[in-house]
């Protein structure tokens, strides 16, 4: 489950709607909230007296979800052997999820799922436990990070699964039901009503409006259902925001509409498609509105354009204001990046801007947003402090911290503005550096860019690690980089490589 610390974000985990599952195939589990069922339990209108009867159909369609992997917490050095071997300690974490068919189809969070210390990782084993205590094995079909999303899949069939509403929009104080794995208690419902839909709690992107419950919901919830009094899954649960880390009813769901295009997109082995505009923006706020003679909570201000990207090539240019986009206004409530990001790519729109005081009408043909991995770049920190991970991902990257004491990463343009360098600038950037290494001896810090390796240009870990190999094998005890600091000419340095 995510946690909201006073104003921050933190985790659950320990488009039009379309019926994701239409009609049941022929000799398939009816669906837990078909409505012929549902319609006994629960009148349709007003609170029932009790939710026994649509917890009883819908309960058997929510799992557990539990995870181990296997973490490096450091290496230590064998005295008999002479060789170096890893710290490893077994982590465990959980969540809820439910099935949407009967073939074992499991909708969860994205987090509920991830490992590593930047939960940039996939757990090594996913374990789904039914209300009936039995257990199976499940393997992650897909994962989407933009929208905290997965999709899971166990080795059954004919097993009781439940439908994500028809499209009509939750409204608020409806009544909804939570049933999940709150604190590893196992399956557990709660009630409550909708408090706010299309809740916007200011983390941009394409999914940051959530339906708000005060439904109780706590660490573990993280990927279990919000169903409506039909049986529909109206939401799934995410996140809540506390100042004490735990539920005090301002509780948030991930919507079904928003979902379903997700999970259909994983289901086929596709990767989820969002709109980009390449361009950074902030809100107009009251001073800059009244600056620049505007309506304030209305517009944005592009801040930069990325060469190549959707935006610059409509003319879009650092200062504009953006009012409109495909006859859409621009409000806190309704942001830039939300509308751009729910547009298919390759669609064309019309945008609305003011420059210089003056209004322009232009038109953009929408791109494809990059991975959400590229554009963490964009907040890459050069003079943040940063120590070497823990468990470096893949063994180019393992290499290089066991071999010269530092971490990399390729360097995006995004990367590179945030840096100061030319944003066609190629290379790998150094994260972290080792304090006792020969690197950090010789001056080297984060945000120092690897140019080449023994004249060799690198662009990727796998490079930077052929050449320490290459190096290994030739007898050299030491290799040629070349780095290029902000404000200053590349130079040479000569970093010894590490037994």
């Amino acid at each position: 489950m995510r946690y909201v610390y006073g104003i921050t974000s933190a985790l659950l985990a320990g488009g039009t709607a379309l019926a994701l599952v239409t009609q049941s195939p022929v000799g398939a589990q009816v669906a837990q909230n078909e409505e012929s069922e549902i319609a006994k339990a629960v009148p349709r209108a007003g609170a029932p007296e009790s939710f026994a009867d649509l917890v009883e159909q819908l309960q058997p369609a929510v799992v557990n979800i539990s995870t181990k992997q296997e973490v490096t917490l450091g290496v230590r050095l064998n005295p008999f052997a002479g060789t170096r071997e890893p710290i490893t300690q077994e982590q465990q974490g959980g969540g809820s999820g439910f099935l949407i068919s009967s073939d074992g189809y499991i909708v969860t969070n994205n987090h509920v799922i991830a490992g590593g210390p930047r939960g940039d990782q996939t757990v090594d084993q996913v374990t789904v436990t039914f209300t009936n205590q039995k257990e199976y094995t499940a393997k992650i079909v897909g994962r989407d990070a933009a929208s905290d999303l997965a999709l899971l899949k166990i080795d059954a069939t004919g097993l009781p699964f439940v439908k994500f509403a028809d499209g009509s929009p939750a409204r608020v104080g409806d009544w909804v039901v939570a049933i999940g794995n709150p604190l590893g208690l196992g399956s557990t419902v709660t009630a409550g009503i909708i408090s706010a839909v299309q809740r916007n709690i200011g983390q941009g992107g394409a999914y940051d409006r959530y339906i708000q419950t005060d439904t109780a919901i706590n660490r573990g919830n993280s990927g279990g259902p919000l169903f409506d009094l039909q049986g529909n899954v109206v939401g799934i649960n995410n996140m809540l925001i506390s100042p004490v880390g735990a539920n005090i009813g301002v509780n948030f769901a991930i919507p079904a509409e928003a979902a379903i295009p997700v999970i259909e997109a994983l289901r086929a082995g596709e990767t989820p498609q969002r709109g980009y505009l390449g361009i950074g923006i902030v809100p107009v706020s009251e001073d800059m509105a009244a600056a620049l003679g505007l309506p304030k909570d209305r517009g944005e201000i592009i801040q930069r354009v990325e060469d190549g990207q959707a935006a610059a090539k409509a003319g879009l240019k650092r200062g504009d204001v953006v009012t409109k986009i495909n006859g859409k206004e621009i409000t806190p409530q309704q942001t830039l990046s939300y509308i751009v990001a729910n547009i298919k790519p390759g669609t064309r729109v019309p945008i609305e801007v003011i420059r210089e005081g003056k209004a322009l009408s232009l038109s953009a043909v929408i791109g494809t947003r990059p991975p959400e991995s590229e554009l963490t770049g964009e907040n890459f920190d050069p003079e943040a402090e940063q120590t070497l991970p823990e468990d470096p991902t893949g063994t180019a990257n393992q290499a290089i911290q066991d071999q010269l004491g530092m971490a990399v990463q390729p360097l995006t343009s995004a990367i590179a503005r945030s840096i100061g360098v030319d944003a066609d600038t190629k290379g790998l950037v150094i994260g972290a550096v080792g304090g006792n290494s020969d690197a950090g001896r010789k001056g080297l810090r984060r945000g120092d860019i690897i140019l080449s390796a023994n004249r060799s240009a690198v662009t990727s870990s796998e490079a930077l690690s052929g050449v320490l190999a290459a190096a290994k094998k030739a007898g050299r005890n030491a290799v040629l980089l070349e780095i290029l600091r902000r404000g200053q000419s590349p130079a040479f340095i000569a970093i010894r490589i590490a037994e």
